[in-house]
């Protein structure tokens, strides 16, 4: 039961920091260059959420029973 919680919570990090990402990458047509994205990228602490969702996905998955 723990691991479909876990999987769950994985899945809502996920969400959260791909939706952020996605949402900086509008940034690119009003004149922001690729590695100014990606600077921006590194620097903003909500868009961790996506591969740490994805780690915690795979960990739940991994450690699930049939």
């Amino acid at each position: 039961m723990w691991h479909w919680l876990l999987l769950l919570v994985g899945f809502g990090f996920s969400v959260a920091g791909g939706t952020v990402t996605i949402t900086y990458l509008n940034l690119v047509p009003a004149g922001l260059t690729w590695v100014e994205f990606l600077l921006l990228i590194k620097s903003r602490p909500e868009c961790y959420l996506f591969p740490v969702g994805m780690t915690v996905i795979v960990i739940s998955l991994l450690f699930m029973k049939d």
